[in-house]
């Protein structure tokens, strides 16, 4: 898979400059287009791979999402906020979104890019996400690019080596750091989530020093309504 995967990027790696100022515009002009579009309109033609087209193990979706930082956002805003950009099924497919989006180390602002197997929504509440948690990997600045590469490109490749365990990954653009996180079922199975942190370290050839924290989705969930809760009783 590895070797598909390479071949196929340096055909495609010429595109990456020219295509990334036009980027920005579609995206601007699919969220207002996706804006217009009634709500219920959610068919949408299934992603199959095409004549001699190398098949991924499973179809996966690539979301953008961005928001005013310090604004308080519900559950429900949240989704909202999450804009879905494609689903693929692939690796010629994969390299075809990849290679007109924009690179993580260019966006500005507190953006994210998630990618997340077909039909798992990049939500805590997500019934694949609600009894797992995420891998956490705190990044200085320069460093989100290439990491997001490798780690989305050993997630599509089936390098964990942990079943269906693995749901998506994401990486989140801050003003200070960059977070680079992936996401699992089972935040219970030990074994499991040791096995992605040494999978993890490898493929992004982190130094050893490197801080990793695992956070369950319901830690995040009870931290996200406990500072809301004292936000709100604060007055703000």
């Amino acid at each position: 898979m590895n070797n598909k995967f390479d071949a196929l990027k340096d055909d495609d790696s010429g595109d990456h400059d020219q295509n990334e100022e036009n980027s920005t515009q579609k995206d601007g002009e699919k969220e207002k287009n996706d804006k217009d579009k009634p709500q219920n309109s959610t068919k949408r033609k299934a992603a199959v791979p095409g004549p001699a087209e190398h098949p991924l193990q499973y179809n996966y979706t690539f979301w953008y999402s961005r928001r005013t930082p310090g604004r308080p956002t519900s559950s429900q805003s949240y989704e909202q906020n999450i804009k879905q950009i494609g689903t693929f099924a692939s690796v010629e497919q994969f390299w075809r979104f990849y290679s007109h989006m924009v690179r993580p180390g260019d966006l500005t602002g507190h953006s994210d890019f998630h990618l997340f197997k077909e039909g798992i929504k990049p939500m805590w509440e997500d019934d694949a996400n609600k009894n797992g948690g995420k891998w956490i990997i705190r990044l200085r600045k320069g460093l989100a690019s290439r990491c997001w590469e490798n780690l989305i490109l050993a997630m599509l490749g089936e390098q964990f080596m942990v079943g269906e365990e693995i749901c998506g990954a994401v990486v989140s653009v801050r003003f200070q750091e960059d977070i680079i996180s992936i996401w699992n079922k089972t935040a219970s199975d030990q074994a499991t989530t040791a096995r992605i942190r040494d999978t993890l370290r490898r493929v992004l050839n982190l130094p050893p020093n490197t801080i990793m924290e695992y956070k369950t989705h319901t830690d995040s969930i009870k931290a996200w309504e406990d500072f809301h809760g004292l936000v709100n009783n604060s007055g703000r």
